[in-house]
């Protein structure tokens, strides 16, 4: 009973609410960790909408997996938020509720490839997901965010493996997977999560410049309607052709999540 209501206690921080944050947060919820607000920008990038908690900003709420995200205004709502057992959202993209509320714990998960300004002294624990961190340096942990052995360790001296620029393979496809704008504009989709995409066939629009699908699969991530930028990530094309893996957290976030766990446990000695 006493660990448990130690972990009710406990208020975690996590900078970002995409799909690898969402998964993180989502195998601490499932760890009875209750007291998670997720921090995010005005208009959230997301790809994998269907599984990623960011989608509260533009809903109000959003549930993966049977957990639900409750977008708040006001650091006074969280309370009320976390009461009902549902992890807060909240626009601050300048990270200033962390000074607020001064977190036990705080988790970059913005998935940035490099560093944009976390330190150790945001927190007595302090964990950077993926490349661009370096433990004790910049953060106290760095979690391993590349498939393969490593996918998912915890780091407590030294850093992630350096980004390349290409995704994980999946069936031998690898940059082929992400579907990058060709221009800056805004996106017109043809194709919605969950559609079957064919080689060569319309998936949206960037402005008025077409994109299509390199190969035959489901189309598992598609970006909102919204302005973007050249080269900026927009959908997500998955070989395997399995539906329901548009609607689930991916392997990857899972491993990743409990590194995070194993991070926030270690810090907390349970």
């Amino acid at each position: 009973m006493g660990r448990s209501a130690d972990l009710s206690a406990l208020t975690i921080i996590m900078k970002g609410a995409g799909d690898v944050a969402s998964g993180i947060a989502h195998r601490l919820h499932s760890a009875r960790f209750h007291r998670l607000l997720l921090l995010e920008i005005g208009e959230p990038l997301c790809v994998r909408r269907t599984v990623s908690f960011s989608e509260a900003v533009y809903r109000g709420a959003m549930e993966v997996e049977g957990v639900k995200a409750e977008l708040v205004r006001d650091i006074e709502d969280l309370e009320e938020v976390w009461k009902r057992k549902s992890i807060a959202v909240m626009v601050d993209p300048r990270w200033t509720a962390i000074e607020i509320i001064k977190p036990r714990i705080v988790v970059d998960a913005i998935m940035a490839k490099r560093n944009i300004g976390t330190t150790t002294h945001e927190a007595p624990t302090v964990i950077g997901v993926g490349p661009g961190f370096t433990a004790p340096l910049d953060v106290h942990v760095v979690i391993e965010s590349k498939r393969g052995h490593d996918l998912g360790k915890a780091i407590y001296d030294g850093s992630a493996e350096a980004y390349t620029g290409v995704p994980g393979s999946v069936m031998g496809y690898a940059t082929e997977r992400v579907l990058r704008s060709p221009v800056a504009g805004p996106v017109k989709a043809i194709k919605k999560i969950g559609d079957r995409v064919a080689k060569g066939e319309l998936v949206l629009y960037v402005g008025d410049v077409p994109v299509y699908g390199s190969f035959d699969g489901v189309l598992r991530g598609l970006i909102r309607e919204i302005e973007v930028t050249a080269g900026e990530k927009i959908g997500d094309v998955d070989p395997r052709g399995i539906g329901e893996y548009c609607y689930t957290i991916s392997d990857k976030a899972r491993a990743i999540g409990g590194g995070v766990l194993e991070a926030v446990l270690h810090a907390v000695n349970l």
